[in-house]
């Protein structure tokens, strides 16, 4: 009877050991089943990061294409915007009296302006009077003061365009010496004191923030000491300064400024007296020269397409300088 009772006890422990043996190879088998599930999503994960860098790195690269022809974008920006606008310019010549002004007339000597960092150089734009100039010319993102002519049938909109800004001038029409294409209402040289006062009212009342004007054409006009006179005491009664653009040799304005106890203040290089841009950046290194020479400079261009595709592509140069504003000079 023992003997019986041993051998059940030894079936059951079979028993046992083989219901153990199955649940651990059930076990294993989740366990498997897990681990390849989880190397076959980790597969499909990494092939998909793979796809999504691979295509991230073909925008980055498209990106950095397009970055690398940014001046010719800007280029292109600048001929659509000025398109209709350059067409009105056959030469920015119109403004002086003779070539031989193109490289400028003697000034009377000046001291050296002693700046604590680096020269100061001022670039008025002349002739502003439309909202794609402005657009063109703030789209280079440089401190360039835009000079706006008054209000006319061509161009209606300029004292608009003034107010948005925070520094401007007025780009006024005097009378040259020969230039058939007047603007409205350009200053004579025998008009009485009463007529270039009213003008004078009326240019502020447009333009109530202009601080300075300067001329446009002129050469007939600022060579007549008592036109000067009758003009700088207007200005000087509605607070507004003079800056002579120097279309002349022969100018007055030095001579009446000082009887009037202000400073002289002129601009020292035209950029653009021959439109090419060849000749604009030379314009602009000189520009450059004669600021560090005297410390400080103005020069003066026009919204026309090589003189601002000139200044754009002078950028790293003008960092020789300190490019300002008319009003920090």
């Amino acid at each position: 009877m023992a003997k019986r009772k041993r051998s059940k006890k030894t079936h059951t422990n079979s028993k046992i050991l083989t219901y153990i043996a199955w649940f651990l190879s059930l076990v294993a088998l989740v366990l498997s089943a897990l681990l390849a599930g989880y190397y076959i999503g980790f597969s499909d994960g990494k092939s998909k990061v793979e796809k999504t860098y691979t295509k991230e790195k073909k925008l980055l690269n498209k990106l950095d294409k397009k970055l690398a022809k940014k001046p010719i974008s800007v280029n292109k920006r600048l001929k659509s915007v000025l398109k209709k606008d350059t067409k009105q310019y056959i030469s920015a010549s119109h403004e002086i009296d003779g070539t031989s002004l193109a490289n400028v007339p003697k000034m009377a000597q000046r001291k050296k302006v002693i700046t604590p960092h680096k020269a100061l150089l001022a670039i008025i734009i002349d002739d502003v009077g439309t909202s794609s100039q402005v657009k063109a010319i703030k789209s280079l993102r440089l401190p360039l003061t835009m000079s706006f002519l008054p209000p006319s049938k061509a161009r209606p909109n300029t004292q608009k365009l003034a107010q948005l800004e925070n520094i401007y001038m007025v780009h006024l029409p005097m009378e040259a010496q020969n230039w058939s294409a007047e603007e409205p209402n350009t200053l004579r040289i025998h008009d009485k004191q009463s007529v270039i006062s009213a003008r004078i009212k009326e240019i502020k009342k447009l333009f109530p923030k202009v601080a300075y004007i300067n001329n446009h054409t002129g050469s007939k006009f600022t060579a007549s000491e008592v036109a000067m006179n009758r003009l700088i005491f207007a200005l000087n009664t509605n607070n507004i300064h003079f800056i002579d653009s120097r279309t002349t040799a022969q100018t007055k304005a030095p001579k009446v400024l000082k009887n009037f106890g202000l400073k002289y203040v002129a601009r020292d290089v035209f950029l653009d007296h021959h439109m090419d841009k060849p000749y604009v950046l030379a314009q602009i290194k000189k520009a450059i020269d004669v600021a560090k020479s005297h410390g400080t400079a103005i020069a003066i261009g026009h919204p026309h397409r090589n003189t601002l595709q000139a200044l754009y592509e002078s950028k790293e140069l003008l960092k020789d300088v300190e490019l300002v504003y008319i009003n920090r000079l």
